[in-house]
C-alpha cells in the first residue's frame, strides 16, 4: 500500500501532467478498441451467412480454388445421394435492382441458390419478417435491405433481368463476402448463370465433419480454410491485426518515453530519498505503480468511450463489439505500461544519492 500512496501523491501532485499522460493513453486504447470492432464488424459480414448455416465442412469443383463463385458441380461429380447434414447451394454475384418512380435503385448482393428440401432451406434460415418462399417468383433477402427502404412485397429484378421477384422475406444473419444475400431457389440460380440442368450447384455445404472420400471427385475444404479463400478476408484481418499490434509498440513508446522524462526530472528527489535510507524497492515499485494506474485510467476511459460509440454508431457501420477481446487487450496494454516502466526502474536502480545531490 505504501508503493501505491506514494505513487497517487506524486499524480495528484502533477495532476496535469500525468492527465494528459492518461489522456493519450486512453486515445490509443479506445482507437484500438475500435479498429478491433471494425475488424470484427467486417469479417463477420464476410461470413455471417456460412457460420448462419452451421458449416463445417465444403465441397467445391477441384478446379476452382477454393472459391465458391468459380466452381459448379455437375451430375457425374455426385457419387451418392446427399444426407439431411448436406446441401447444394449455388452462388452468384447480382446486382438487385428496384423501380422506384422514375429512376432505379441498385445494391451489389449476393444470389444463394438452396434446395428447399434441404437443411439450409429448412432449418438454418431464422426469419425475423415475412415467410419462407412458396415459388420460384419470390425471395428472401438480409434484414439489412429492410433498413435501405426495401420491404416486403416489393417487386425486384436481378442483373436486369425481365423476370420479377417478389420479396416475401428477411433473413437474419445473411451476409456473404460483405454483401446482403438474396436466397432464392437452384433453379433461378441456373438461369441467372446460364448453365443447364446438368450443373448441379456451386457448392455442397455440410453441418458436419465429412471425409473427403464422401465426394472424391470433388475438393474438400473446412470451413475455416474455405472462409480464408474468400475474396480479401485473410488481407483484410492481416491489415487491422497489424494496425493494433502497431498500436502497442506506440503506447509501450509513449509511457515508457514520459516516464522516463518525469524520474529524470525527479533525480535530486530521488537522491534525497535515498539519501535518508529509503529503499530503492520502495522508489522501484511506486514506479511501477504509476505506471500501472495510468494504464488502467486511460484503458478504462477507452472502454467507456467505445460503449458509448457503440451506442451512437449506425447501423450501416460494420462494427461489432467483442468484450472479451477488448479486456483481453486492454490488459494487454497494461501489461505493455509496465514493461515501459523498466526504462527508468533501471535510473532509479542506478541513482548515487552523494552524485546526484552534489550534480
Amino acid at each position: 500500500m505504501r508503493k501505491v500512496f506514494l505513487a497517487l501523491k506524486e499524480i495528484k501532485h502533477e495532476k496535469f501532467r500525468y492527465t494528459l499522460i492518461a489522456i493519450m493513453i486512453m486515445m490509443i486504447s479506445y482507437l484500438m478498441f475500435i479498429l478491433m470492432g471494425l475488424m470484427l464488424g467486417l469479417a463477420n459480414e464476410n461470413k455471417a451467412a456460412i457460420n448462419s448455416w452451421r458449416t463445417q465442412t465444403v465441397f467445391l469443383n477441384q478446379n476452382a480454388n477454393g472459391s465458391l463463385n468459380q466452381s459448379m458441380i455437375t451430375s457425374p461429380q455426385l457419387s451418392r445421394k446427399l444426407n439431411r447434414h448436406e446441401a447444394l447451394i449455388g452462388q452468384a454475384s447480382v446486382v438487385l435492382t428496384r423501380a422506384t418512380g422514375g429512376h432505379k435503385d441498385k445494391q451489389n448482393a449476393q444470389l444463394i441458390g438452396l434446395d428447399a428440401q434441404q437443411f439450409i432451406a429448412k432449418k438454418r434460415l431464422q426469419l425475423v419478417a415475412g415467410r419462407q418462399t412458396k415459388n420460384d417468383h419470390e425471395i428472401v433477402v438480409d434484414q439489412g435491405l429492410s433498413t435501405q427502404g426495401y420491404h416486403l412485397g416489393d417487386q425486384v429484378r436481378l442483373n436486369g433481368n425481365g423476370q420479377g421477384f417478389k420479396i416475401v422475406g428477411f433473413v437474419k444473419n445473411a451476409k456473404l463476402s460483405v454483401a446482403p444475400v438474396i436466397y432464392t431457389s437452384l433453379a433461378n440460380w441456373r438461369k441467372l448463370r446460364g448453365v443447364n440442368s446438368t450443373v448441379l450447384a456451386s457448392g455442397i455445404v455440410a453441418d458436419q465433419n465429412v471425409k473427403g472420400s464422401a465426394f472424391p471427385k470433388l475438393s474438400r475444404l473446412t470451413v475455416s480454410q474455405f472462409i480464408n479463400k474468400l475474396p480479401g478476408y485473410t488481407a483484410q484481418n492481416n491489415t487491422f491485426t497489424f494496425m493494433i499490434a502497431f498500436l502497442m509498440v506506440i503506447s509501450l513508446v509513449i509511457i515508457a518515453v514520459f516516464l522516463y522524462i518525469l524520474t529524470m526530472q525527479k533525480m535530486a528527489n530521488y537522491a534525497v530519498l535515498r539519501a535518508q535510507g529509503i529503499p530503492a524497492r520502495h522508489l522501484v515499485n511506486a514506479t511501477l505503480a504509476q505506471a500501472a494506474l495510468l494504464m488502467l485510467c486511460g484503458v478504462v476511459g477507452g472502454v467507456i468511450f467505445t460503449w458509448i460509440t457503440q451506442l451512437l454508431m449506425p447501423t450501416t457501420v460494420p462494427i461489432l463489439m467483442s468484450w472479451p477481446a477488448i479486456g483481453g487487450i486492454g490488459l494487454a496494454l497494461i501489461a505493455l505500461g509496465m514493461v515501459g516502466a523498466l526504462l527508468p526502474v533501471r535510473m532509479i536502480l542506478k541513482i548515487d544519492p552523494i552524485a546526484a545531490l552534489n550534480n
